[in-house]
């Protein structure tokens, strides 16, 4: 390796902190430019590219790397932490926001006429902030610093989603952040107790003093049910369709790729991390029930939309069900447990994958909405012939959603899958199968009328190639997860808490 690159990635260099600020720096920087703010996308996503590889690099050299905010170490001060799952998170974030900034480019920009556009001028702050948001989730040591964090995505996601200021955008945002409301308050009353307790937030620190105790116990239960809210984790997914639905088409793809997966990693965390002993084989079977009823009733209910935004929508509810399977396929017996790692591995294959599939699914569909005017699925007839490289991300991205290999999305489920087989719980394979077979019937209907002949008047509008092969970059970038899936497979391992591969109990 070159000296220069060398010293770059030497453990002093404070990567981590510097994916927080250069996000937050850009916001500054867009609000001050007003109408000229578009201009700011390449140069954000190269630099934010850039940082996380090499934060990524920095991290595959020399491990688990932790930074003491202004030199004051905790309990005292604050710590950024950088592990294999933050790294794996910083890069998706990365990666999908990249696109969504060159994709957005065309749409929030000035008016024709040079002036200033209102979606224009809030447009790019908002979403500089909330990409610094989950920057700062992934890089937080610290569960006051995460609520910040957690904080932050929310006021933005909101604005986001209310940004076209329709009636129906304002009620889901509204509604939106009804829930987001009452899952910062139990997040923060949970905290709030563990401090108490323990007299320190630092998750180094409470990973070695958390035990069973009633007040742990309902500080995790507090801080669960908040996550799960903010998460849209069934049965407080209510919020998601109408807001992921709403907004427009670059703020979807960020909202369902990234936003609602913060709260996840955070609980990932809480469990693996901090608590694991809490975690009964009764606990774990009956967050992996509400998984199972996310997946079977989010997917039936895609099955029953008429929009495509809304199908994909609900889609997200049925993909993000299968997040809290790894509960009760990570253990929870009090035992030592083999297949724990692969069920731990297999759920953040299994994220970053949505997170790429999705974002590719909701900026294909974005070119779509452009094209017609609208996104009902009975007016796709054809769209597959004047926006090819857009239905080819859209047909890409399912195969990853659906779990079929060579996809990130397979290698995910395949890990779940023998997980569930080796531990001998054979219904969570069912429930997977299940859902995969049901992605398979919802994807099918929008993807048919693509492909179908054109029969109805009226022109379309132009798209261009370059914007749809945005979507059909992240499409692919879901399935090559799944093809070089060993280096992302030793990442995770860095700094990988000992309940992940030893089973929660």
């Amino acid at each position: 390796m070159p000296a220069i690159f060398a010293d770059l990635v030497a453990p002093a260099v404070p990567w981590a902190a510097i994916s927080v600020v250069l996000p937050l720096a850009a916001a500054l920087i867009a609000a001050l430019l007003g109408r000229h703010a578009h201009r700011l996308a390449i140069p954000t996503a190269l630099a934010g590219l850039a940082v996380a590889a090499l934060a990524t690099t920095q991290v595959a050299r020399h491990g688990v790397i932790e930074i003491a905010v202004g030199g004051w170490k905790p309990p005292l001060g604050i710590a950024l932490r950088l592990d294999g799952l933050g790294c794996a998170f910083l890069l998706v974030i990365a990666l999908v926001s990249a696109g969504v900034m060159l994709f957005a480019r065309a749409g929030f920009g000035a008016a024709p006429d040079g002036s200033e556009t209102r979606r224009g001028y809030v447009f790019w702050p908002l979403l500089f902030c909330t990409i610094g948001g989950l920057a700062a989730i992934a890089v937080s040591g610290d569960l006051f610093n995460l609520y910040v964090g957690l904080e932050l995505l929310t006021v933005t996601a909101v604005a986001l989603v209310g940004l076209d200021g329709k009636p129906a955008a304002l009620a889901a945002a509204i509604r939106y952040l009804l829930f987001a409301l009452l899952g910062s308050l139990l997040y923060l009353l949970g905290t709030a107790i563990l401090y108490l307790v323990h007299g320190t937030l630092d998750i180094r620190l409470l990973a070695g003093a958390a035990s069973t105790d009633g007040a742990t116990l309902t500080a995790v239960a507090l801080m669960t049910a908040g996550l799960m809210a903010k998460a849209a984790l069934f049965p407080l997914h209510g919020w998601l369709p109408p807001a992921h639905a709403s907004a427009p088409a670059p703020a979807s793809a960020l909202l369902s790729a990234l936003v609602v997966k913060g709260p996840f990693i955070i609980m990932l965390r809480l469990w693996f991390e901090i608590a694991p002993a809490i975690a009964t084989p009764f606990v774990a079977q009956g967050l992996g029930a509400l998984g199972a009823a996310g997946i079977l009733i989010g997917s039936l209910l895609a099955l029953r939309q008429h929009r495509l935004k809304l199908v994909i929508a609900y889609s997200t509810v049925a993909q993000l069900g299968y997040l809290l399977l790894v509960f009760p396929l990570a253990g929870g017996s009090g035992e030592q447990q083999p297949w724990t790692a692969g069920a731990w591995t297999g759920i953040i294959f299994h994220a970053m994958s949505h997170a790429l599939a999705k974002s590719a699914m909701f900026l294909a569909a974005g070119a779509m909405v452009e094209a017609i005017g609208d996104d009902q699925i009975e007016r796709l007839d054809g769209i597959g012939q004047h926006l090819p490289i857009a239905t080819f991300a859209f047909g890409l991205a399912a195969v990853s959603l659906m779990g079929l290999p060579p996809s990130g999305g397979f290698t995910g489920k395949y890990l779940l899958l023998s997980a569930a087989f080796a531990s001998g719980q054979w219904w969570w394979a069912v429930v997977m199968i299940g859902g995969g077979l049901l992605a398979a019937g919802y994807l099918f209907r929008p993807l048919s009328h693509l492909l179908a002949e054109r029969h109805q008047p009226g022109d379309l509008v132009v798209v261009a190639r370059s914007r749809q092969t945005i979507a059909l970059g992240l499409a692919a970038l879901s399935i090559l997860l799944g093809l070089l899936s060993l280096g992302p497979y030793q990442l995770l391992q860095i700094g990988r808490p000992g309940a992940a591969a030893e089973g929660l109990s």
